[in-house]
């Protein structure tokens, strides 16, 4: 059993979680192995959870609302937990992110992160280590959930065709990202354009950038250091990444022209059977 330790519910949403999970299993008058038993998982699970150890997934979370009858309590503060596992900086445009109606991300090396498959976003997550890896990748893979709400905002992503080569995982982690942005361009809100490497210089040099637009006018730009992310509302600026977007838009392949080349790329390159040089052999 992990062993108790006193909570201060005001922490940090983990924090209250950990201390709600506690409160309420005991006033059922459960012990930590029985809850687990009602809820598939082992009761040192429970007790990590309680104690900040571990942090809960959102299929937990429901599962243990349903067997404590707490009328989804779980599930809603799951969302604030997750969120706070994000890096602080990155915190309030996660927010935003989620309230947009249309997001245009320009991405020079990487996926960008609404369209990561799991793997592929937990090898990008731990390029720097292990650290509360589970914990992060949590996190990510719940900002998406916002693609899946009865009316998604419209993504629009333009990716360097770079990025499709960039082997992040190995290959089959690659494969699967590949087929997963393959999957999503089935999904009429999600818009994924490539820029081909005969596209040569182009508006996105700059680097990594995102816009955010809502009903009410007041449209973000939204870039990132090596250090820290920065949100603007000058409206100069979002003039400026609009104009960049469009062009990037208008040098890239066409959605379709795009998907055919993700297809081959994930079948050339990451195909069942490569060659030496990591490409299939035919």
């Amino acid at each position: 059993m992990v062993s108790s330790r006193e909570l201060d519910p005001s922490a940090s949403p983990l924090d209250y979680y950990g201390s709600e999970l506690r409160r309420l299993r005991e006033d059922a008058g459960l012990k930590q192995a029985q809850l687990g038993k009602i809820v598939f998982c082992t009761g040192s699970l429970v007790g990590q959870i309680e104690t900040t150890r571990r942090v809960p997934t959102r299929d937990f979370s429901e599962r243990v609302d349903a067997a404590l009858g707490t009328d989804g309590t779980f599930s809603r503060l799951v969302g604030l937990v997750l969120r706070s596992q994000l890096p602080t900086w990155f915190q309030a445009y996660a927010e935003m992110e989620a309230r947009a109606e249309y997001i245009s991300a320009f991405n020079p090396q990487l996926v960008y992160g609404l369209l990561q498959a799991e793997g592929y976003a937990r090898a990008v997550l731990g390029s720097r280590g292990s650290r509360d890896l589970d914990a992060k990748l949590a996190a990510r893979m719940d900002r998406q959930r916002i693609l899946d709400r009865e009316n998604p905002p419209l993504v629009w992503v333009v990716m360097t065709e770079a990025a499709l080569h960039q082997e992040i995982g190995g290959r089959e982690v690659m494969r699967q990202q590949l087929a997963h942005l393959l999957d999503l361009q089935s999904r009429e809100w999600v818009q994924v354009q490539i820029l081909p490497f005969t596209a040569g210089a182009h508006a996105g040099l700059i680097g990594q950038f995102n816009l955010l637009r809502f009903g009410d006018g007041h449209d973000l730009v939204y870039t990132e250091d090596f250090i820290q992310g920065h949100m603007t509302a000058n409206p100069q600026a979002f003039r400026e990444g609009s104009l960049r977007y469009d062009l990037l838009r208008a040098a890239a392949l066409s959605v379709e022209g795009s998907a055919a080349l993700i297809a081959r790329v994930m079948e050339e390159r990451y195909g069942d059977h490569p060659g030496p040089d990591g490409r299939a052999v035919a």
